[in-house]
């Protein structure tokens, strides 16, 4: 089978397309044939190799859909739609960069619906991250709703879920570039915060604040947040890991909550949730670009690029 394999940490160009050998199935785990996948920042930190766990030659991919090909289960038949995500698939053993990838079966989540491939490929990490942000946030409709790092895909994702559910709310996006800022209120955001240097533009406070950004702007977000307000801590695009020297008792201001989200605890009654709520809103998933399995070297310098905007997804033809 084809697939992308990175035998060394650096740039895209250390993602080679080679044939391997097509993985058989064992006890415990089945073989999925691979229809699509999008394109993940965590995957990009990974292929620089900061991800110390993770060691190469390795197939990244920490998401796909696909179909059953061979199944070690009866809980999964050949030709059954299914998703799956995270779990160290892509770290631990070989993930969706491919043809073909063999799952463990408690990993493979079957699906019904109607929509198509590209559509299925753009939802499973980044909207399911979204979704899950999104309950961890109790939003209102009263509310005034802040995403920091408003231009990655989870932003946009998270942008559609919300305002399918509540078309009227405020909703808030920042952003470094403030050419993006058109691109932003197309996508949904009513206003536009300018983040210089890890500083928000903006004197406003929020109810609800989706922190993308991570540890490096999270003090920031509250000076932000409102009384009682909920700053949900979800991403790490300011590469940032650790917050030092946090005293909650003093830099959680104005009686307000912190919380977050990681979407590597997957919970299959959480997923199939996400697909409900998107066919019950007539939720739009918009892309940003569609690659083939070839140019998964081109759509990682794509995600990193300053024109990136929103969700980038590869298609196995």
């Amino acid at each position: 089978m084809k697939a992308v394999v990175i035998h060394e940490a650096g740039g895209p160009e250390k993602l080679i397309l080679q044939d391997v050998p097509t993985p058989q199935p064992r006890p415990g785990w089945s073989l999925v044939k691979v229809k699509g996948f999008g394109i993940n920042h965590s995957e990009i930190f990974t292929r620089e190799g900061k991800s110390p766990s993770v060691s190469f030659p390795r197939i990244l991919g920490i998401e796909c859909v696909g179909e059953v090909a061979e199944s070690t289960t009866p809980a999964l038949t050949a030709g059954q739609r299914v998703v799956s995500i995270m779990g160290e698939m892509g770290r631990a053993f070989d993930g969706s960069y491919a043809e073909y990838v063999l799952l463990p079966n408690e990993q493979i989540y079957p699906i019904s619906t109607s929509l198509d491939w590209k559509t299925l490929a753009a939802l499973p990490e980044t909207y399911y991250t979204a979704y899950g942000s999104l309950l961890k946030l109790w939003i209102r409709p009263s509310d005034t709703v802040l995403v920091r790092g408003a231009t990655s895909g989870v932003g946009v994702a998270f942008a559609n879920l919300l305002k399918a559910r509540f078309p009227d709310i405020a909703l808030h996006g920042s952003t470094r570039a403030s050419a993006k800022s058109t691109r932003l209120h197309e996508a949904g955001f009513d206003e536009v915060v300018i983040d210089d240097k890890g500083i928000l533009q903006t004197d406003r406070r929020y109810d609800r604040i989706l922190e993308l950004i991570g540890p490096a702007t999270l003090r920031n977000s509250f000076d932000h947040i409102a009384e009682n307000g909920i700053v949900c801590s979800t991403g790490q695009l300011g590469n940032q890991w650790y917050l030092d020297a946090f005293d909650p008792i003093m830099e959680l201001k104005n009686d307000s909550y912190l919380t977050s989200f990681y979407s590597g605890f997957v919970n299959a009654e959480r997923l199939n949730a996400l697909f409900a709520h998107v066919e019950q809103y007539q939720v739009k998933i918009p892309i940003e670009r569609v690659f083939r399995l070839s140019e998964v070297a081109e759509a990682h310098r794509f995600l990193q690029g300053a024109e990136s905007f929103g969700k980038v997804i590869v298609i196995n033809d």
